[in-house]
């Protein structure tokens, strides 16, 4: 059978070839193995409760206190795998209430970024960085990035639609083998834009 040309495709199926995903990244926590061992007792695994998204990538069913100058926030939910160095990821609701001032960072970037205090049934751990408010990415695998013509590291401005509508300016595009299409937004970008797991977003430019 003869393969038909992208021309040929109708435009109605183009359209929805250029949707995106959302994922909504609740708050989080990527331990090291040592930061690991020591809230979780010597020798401790990860235990998975659920794959996600993210080829690899799953919720585990450890869970730490996180606490700050101002309070805490319990039940704080690990993923795994471990990781080289130890990565917070929470909101600007989260900041207010634990009083501490995380950056918005790219995961990984996280010289300077702020410290706080973990505590698990084995021990606590204090970090001095690694506390960071994740800027809002797309996950892209390489065909996809092909067909949105954009590269690893490019910003691109992404729109949503609704009675709560909003562009979201400068997203990180992250392109990679192991990635599968999904743009990622915590829960205070969500609720502001009436997102759930699941709806569609379009770059926009």
């Amino acid at each position: 059978m003869q393969q038909l040309g992208r021309e040929a495709i109708p435009k109605q199926q183009q359209e929805e070839e250029k949707k995106i995903p959302i994922g909504i990244s609740n708050r989080h926590v990527h331990l090291s193995v040592h930061d690991l061992e020591i809230l979780f007792g010597r020798d401790a695994k990860l235990t998975k409760f659920k794959d996600l998204s993210q080829p690899g990538q799953y919720a585990c069913e450890e869970k730490v206190t996180l606490v700050g100058p101002k309070g805490v926030i319990e039940n704080v939910r690990i993923l795994g795998p471990t990781r080289k160095q130890t990565q917070v990821e929470i909101s600007v609701s989260d900041c207010f209430k634990l009083g501490v001032r995380a950056p918005i960072r790219d995961s990984g970037d996280l010289g300077g970024s702020a410290g706080l205090t973990m505590v698990g049934p084995a021990g606590s751990v204090t970090v001095p960085e690694g506390c960071i408010i994740a800027a809002r990415h797309i996950h892209m695998h390489p065909q996809d990035a092909a067909s949105f013509s954009v590269k690893d590291g490019d910003r691109v401005d992404v729109q949503c639609y609704g009675p709560r509508g909003v562009i979201f300016c400068e997203v990180l595009a992250r392109v990679n083998e192991n990635y599968k299409l999904e743009m990622h937004v915590d829960m205070d970008e969500a609720n502001a834009a009436s997102l759930r797991n699941g709806d569609f977003v379009k770059i926009v430019r």
